[in-house]
């Protein structure tokens, strides 16, 4: 017998304002039958296949100290270097560049601080 994980969890500051940004990032949809609004404590996206959800939950304290866990994206249709333009064009903060020239990483902070790293995509792995 073995577990499975039913979502990812994110503490936070403002649960709509943030699940409606990873949402964008990630391309993930609300539960049509318990939509997100403005103002709710508990906000999730899933995956449009339903393979991951990740549920917001609002807590009083601020994020204080590096994520102990973060999210690794791979772009799906653009380049690591694309991908990156484009999460900080919509509020993402560039934090570390680890790129190399055979491969290597970005880490970015989300708009509440939370870090996720942004690698190249499985067409630049095969090129």
């Amino acid at each position: 017998m073995v577990s499975a994980v039913s979502h990812t969890s994110i503490d936070c500051r403002d649960a709509y304002t943030l699940s409606e940004w990873w949402r964008r990032v990630l391309g993930y949809v609300d539960d049509p039958d318990d939509p997100n609004e403005p103002g709710h404590e508990e906000c999730m996206i899933a995956a449009t296949d339903g393979s991951h959800r990740v549920l917001f939950i609002e807590v009083p304290e601020a994020k204080a100290v590096k994520n102990r866990i973060h999210f690794d994206l791979r772009p799906t249709d653009r380049t690591r270097d694309e991908e990156v333009a484009r999460l900080v064009g919509i509020g993402a903060l560039e934090l570390a560049d680890r790129r190399t020239a055979t491969g290597g990483w970005v880490t970015l902070a989300d708009p509440e601080g939370n870090e996720f790293c942004v690698l190249r995509s499985e067409a630049e792995l095969h090129a």
